[in-house]
């Protein structure tokens, strides 16, 4: 690890000057926009295509993906964790021309009052209140917390900005309040353009140098090159020995036994949180709501979908090479942190110091095949001391503490077995050290990058604070709180709401160190709700016929079956989140034909907005899926994995 890593005076200056110009240009094209509702949350429905796009990433990608995604992809996850953008841009296509037209056509707000349309008022509440949990307890905090974690550890040391993780969390939380309370969707979105911007550029920076690093790197100090069957030359350039060392990271079919991303959760499973997310998610949909047409929407979101294609190289791909230059320093960032459970497992291993030798996990079993024996002969020990056939005892729930370490070697034989593991590396921690062992000093790029993070960073916590205060706005004080309420005070309802949801977000998120990967957290507790959501708006959509009870069942009975399944059963959450879905669509059709309305619900026509179809978009999106399915292709049994 480059010890000597500093942020410069040039790089300091090229931060402040991207923020202030990010922060400067939202404030300038959003001025006089909260002089009612739909100005101050929907841009005044007129936001163009080109704006749209970017804005659409800008809000997503953010330090949960740069530092989440790119820590997942340095585990053994590798490509795998790339559906989650690439099954995204095919989700984008479908939102564009089957979700999005509904929307427009009834001119509203926020999704849950599009379920009021559909269901009545007793659904728009509940769901109003599990998107206001989920936005600010998850979302909001999660990003908050991944930013602070990013820029205390990237700036860890300096004289000025070396501030702990609570500061930065308050520092980025305070940062995105204030300027989305004083100019609404519309700072946002023209923030958002230089920030999506710079945030692709920033990355492909990094990927750059990543690859460059690697191919300049002798074999033998690569990590997995003893342990890969493709023997690659010193000579050889950065992308054939990120093929040759990661032949088993390459790809994006996982075992149907993963915890995380089994290959049965790509027919499904994920295409569940992804609709949820792209389709009815309110800080996404809040770009898209604000169009100013169905065609600049559509055109918009296309272009959003494309724009996701290219995400995993610039993300993905420099998290794994991380885990071949770095290895040894994710393992010495993480028994650091975990110094008393390493003294745990030595006492029980009997070693001296098992943190440089016993790294148990997935990865650490496919590099070091001989010790992962000998650790099997300890784990199943210690399973048949505490009871019963070592048989039965796998194929089995295991208690925590027979999960205190896991049996690598033998995953293939016990393939129930949950895959719980002393943590052996700090994954999260790789964009950090690619940063901080790649960029040249005193160029101003450390700078810049640092910007574009920090910037993608306030990006999406700008779009989260958004959508939770229109939601509280538009949800719940205006139809609960105050129905005659004029615009001047549902802005200013809007605005104290930004700034309560911020100082929760920036309260709860230091609190978030305990779990080991923030982008897996936030991914699993929406299974809590985006099934169950999910479920509603397609049967209200096909099913004009079911009752408004039917509305209110689905978004209940669907935390109530997710928590069932985790706690119940060792099914991954993204097969739980495909169970949840049918079976509550399956329940609402049941409840549909023992009582079904008189008359089918119609969607009336509310909007000034032109609802034209883009044709050219149409073409574009079909271009995108066949793009999808060769990069799936690509990366399979039959591509570079081979």
């Amino acid at each position: 690890m480059n010890e000597t890593f500093t942020v410069t005076g040039i790089d300091i200056a090229v931060f402040l000057a991207f923020i202030a110009a990010v922060i400067g240009l939202g404030l300038f094209k959003s001025r006089g926009e909260g002089k009612d509702a739909e100005s101050y949350f929907l841009a005044g429905r007129g936001l163009k295509w080109w704006l749209i796009g970017v804005s659409l990433i800008a809000a997503n990608i953010s330090s949960e993906q740069f530092v989440g995604m790119s820590g997942q992809a340095a585990d053994y996850l590798g490509m795998a964790i790339a559906s989650y953008e690439w099954m995204a841009a095919v989700t984008l296509v479908f939102v564009a021309f089957i979700f999005l037209p509904y929307f427009l056509r009834t001119g509203i707000f926020t999704m849950p009052q599009f379920l009021e349309h559909r269901y009545g008022d007793s659904t728009r509440a509940i769901m109003a209140f599990m998107m206001m949990v989920l936005l600010v307890f998850v979302s909001l905090t999660g990003v908050i917390y991944a930013g602070g974690l990013t820029m205390s550890e990237l700036f860890a040391g300096h004289s000025t900005f070396g501030f702990g993780l609570t500061t930065w969390c308050w520092i980025i939380g305070m940062l995105a309040a204030g300027y989305i309370a004083a100019g609404g969707l519309n700072a946002s979105a023209w923030a958002d353009l230089i920030q999506g911007t710079a945030l692709v550029i920033g990355g492909a920076v990094i990927a750059w140098f990543a690859l460059a690093k690697l191919g300049a790197t002798p074999v033998a100090e690569l990590t997995a090159a003893a342990a890969s069957p493709h023997p690659v030359a010193d000579t050889a350039g950065g992308f054939q020995k990120l093929i040759a060392l990661n032949y088993d990271k390459l790809r994006m079919d996982l075992p149907r036994w993963d915890k995380n991303i089994p290959w049965t959760a790509l027919l499904i499973g994920l295409w569940i949180p992804n609709f949820y997310y792209w389709g009815l998610n309110q800080y996404i949909t809040q770009r898209i709501l604000g169009s100013s047409s169905l065609r600049e929407g559509q055109k918009g979101i296309v272009f959003a979908a494309a724009l996701k294609l290219i995400i995993p190289f610039v993300i993905v791909i420099p998290g794994i090479i991380a885990f071949n230059l770095y290895s040894k320093d994710l393992a010495e960032i993480d028994a650091r942190k975990f110094d008393v459970e390493w003294k745990a497992f030595d006492r029980e291993m009997g070693n001296a110091d098992s943190k440089a030798a016993f790294l148990p996990g997935v990865q650490w079993a496919r590099l070091n095949p001989d010790k992962a024996a000998a650790v099997d002969s300890h784990n199943l020990a210690v399973l048949s001391a505490l009871g019963g056939k070592v048989e039965d005892l796998v194929a089995g729930e295991l208690t925590e503490e027979q999960r205190f370490v896991t049996i690598p070697s033998r995953l293939e034989r016990f393939k129930e077995v949950t895959v719980h593991s002393l943590m052996g590396y700090k994954y999260d921690a790789s964009l950090n050290l690619l940063i901080k062992n790649l960029l040249p000093q005193n160029s101003g790029l450390v700078g810049f990058v640092l910007a574009a993070l920090m910037g993608a960073i306030v990006s999406s916590l700008a779009a989260v604070l958004n959508a939770a205060s229109t939601i509280f706005t538009m949800d719940i004080y205006h139809r609960y709180m105050k129905r005659d309420a004029s615009q001047k005070q549902l802005v200013g309802a809007g605005r104290v709401a930004v700034g309560v949801f911020a100082l929760a977000g920036c309260l709860i998120a230091p609190n978030l160190d305990k779990f080991s990967s923030i982008f897996k957290y936030i991914q699993m507790f929406q299974g809590y709700a985006s099934p169950g959501i999910l479920a509603v708006f397609v049967f209200g959509i096909l099913n004009r016929r079911g009752p408004g009870i039917c509305g209110v069942v689905g978004l209940l009975l669907n935390p109530l079956l997710y928590y069932a399944i985790d706690k119940y059963t060792t099914i991954a959450f993204l097969d739980a989140m495909a169970i949840c879905f049918f079976t509550v669509l399956l329940v609402m059709w049941l409840i549909a034909m023992a009582k079904p309305l008189p008359e089918p619900v119609v969607f009336k026509v509310n909007t000034r907005l032109s609802l034209e179809t883009s044709s050219g978009a149409k073409l574009a999106g079909v271009g995108v899926i066949v793009l999808t399915l060769i990069l799936y292709v690509v990366f399979s049994p039959f591509g570079l994995a081979r």
